[in-house]
């Protein structure tokens, strides 16, 4: 439009005349140049301006979204947990205070430093079993049965120290969760092991607490899980006190282990020194003294066990365990127990061998009663199948003090065990028991063990 319009007043015939139309021309193209630029200029400066008010709406939103996240830090939120109160903390009010104060000038003082929880590790492993059993027995008949219900929990407390335990329910055989005959406990639970450990090096390792007595192999290498064991219970000789065992299966008082410096022959060593047990007549009697001993007297454990380099899987050792026990209405009796173990385990393969003597001297009397026991037990594995033979010999004298009852009992153990999955197995064992002056008695029980 312009530039049409221009051309129009320039053609304008004459000298002069063409003089003062060039000075026209320009000034109407000078006057329309400056309007458009004054206009554009407007347009500019309105959108300028208009953006300036986007950008303060949005600083003032953002300074109202930061006031609301400081009063909410401040404030604490009332869904939030509680802090922890083990140690003094100072008030709110002092807290908050010298927050605001300090907010801009340097960051917050550290707060002081609690126990974490996590450091611990605490971890928590479980078995079970659940059986059918039935026997020839006179009087006994085939029932369902709840096997122990272990609860397995170990914890790092640091680098040197460790805390162990072992907890089970268990039913008793007067069908209420109980042990005794009348106990007015609807579960029966058991602390069967409750240790705190200290690791010095390889050397020197030392517990206290209760544990299981380092008699033999059995006793230190099974404990409350028949899920670890191949076979479906414990040889005779090491049955626990409260089933009918007649040896001191656990122990409170403190111990001591480790290598014993003899290079490749591998040589390990335990040291014992406990409360021992009360006797085993009345068998009512809780044979562990988790806390008041009969006497001033104390047991006293020692085994050494060797595990040679040149032959991997075989262990072998002795232990030797004295204590003095006072049994109700008798005398005092000395009791010794002498065992000796070879073991050979592999991963698929396992061949148990302990004997034993438990030594019986009643004071005051020249008479010493000696109770000899061994088992062997022999398995092999193919594939998810383990069969597996055992026997089992124990012959208590006549008027044996301690365990009158036992007398002598012996006789084979046919089982398999079929591992149906990573953490369930399955065992079928026949067991065929001898016993002195009494009928042979003959049991079949079937087991589904587990583990969680």
């Amino acid at each position: 439009m312009r530039t049409s319009f221009c051309t129009t007043l320039l053609p304008i015939p004459g000298r002069k005349h063409g003089k003062y139309a060039a000075t026209a021309g320009m000034a109407v193209l000078f006057f329309l140049l400056s309007s458009t630029n004054l206009r554009a200029q407007a347009a500019e400066g309105a959108v300028d301006q208009k953006t300036v008010q986007m950008l303060l709406a949005r600083i003032s939103a953002l300074e109202a979204r930061v006031a609301q996240l400081e009063a909410q830090r401040s404030t604490p939120s009332s869904t939030n947990p509680p802090a922890p109160t083990a140690l003094p903390q100072p008030s709110t009010q002092a807290s908050n205070m010298s927050a605001d104060s300090n907010q801009e000038e340097q960051p917050e003082a550290p707060e002081p430093e609690r126990m974490d929880l996590s450091k611990t590790l605490l971890r928590i492993r479980g078995f079970g079993d659940i059986n059918l059993h039935g026997d020839t027995g006179k009087g006994d008949t085939t029932s369902f049965s709840l096997g122990q219900l272990n609860l397995f929990i170990t914890s790092d407390l640091s680098e040197k120290f460790n805390f162990l335990s072992e907890i089970v329910f268990e039913a008793g055989p007067d069908n209420i969760y109980g042990r005794q005959v009348g106990d007015t406990n609807k579960m029966g639970v058991d602390v069967e092991r409750y240790l705190l450990q200290y690791s010095y090096n390889d050397y020197l390792n030392i517990s206290a607490g209760r544990a299981h007595t380092a008699i033999g192999y059995y006793n230190t290498a099974y404990h409350h899980s028949t899920w670890l064991q191949t076979t479906t219970d414990r040889p005779f000789l090491f049955q626990f006190e409260d089933r009918g065992g007649i040896l001191p299966i656990h122990t409170v008082g403190i111990s001591a282990s480790g290598l014993i410096p003899s290079g490749s022959l591998g040589l390990h060593y335990v040291a014992e020194l406990g409360n021992g047990r009360a006797s085993r007549s009345p068998l009512t009697q809780e044979p562990v003294q988790n806390r008041i001993d009969d006497q001033n007297h104390k047991a006293f454990n020692l085994a050494i066990f060797a595990r040679p380099d040149a032959i991997h899987g075989l262990q072998v050792g002795f232990s030797g365990y004295h204590d003095v026990l006072s049994p109700l209405t008798q005398p005092r009796v000395e009791e010794t127990i002498l065992a000796a173990h070879a073991v050979y385990i592999l991963p698929k393969f396992e061949w148990l061998n302990e004997a034993m003597v438990v030594r019986h001297s009643p004071q005051g009397l020249s008479r010493v009663f000696q109770t000899p026991g061994f088992y062997s037990q022999i398995s092999k594995q193919f594939g998810a199948y383990r069969p597996y033979f055992r026997y089992d010999y124990v012959n208590s004298p006549v008027n044996e003090p301690i365990h009158p009852d036992v007398g002598l009992r012996h006789g084979p153990s046919v089982g398999l065990r079929y591992d149906a999955s990573e953490f369930v197995a399955l065992k079928l064992q026949y067991d065929r028991v001898m016993l002195r002056n009494q009928p042979t008695v003959n049991g079949l029980t079937t087991q589904v063990g587990f583990t969680f």
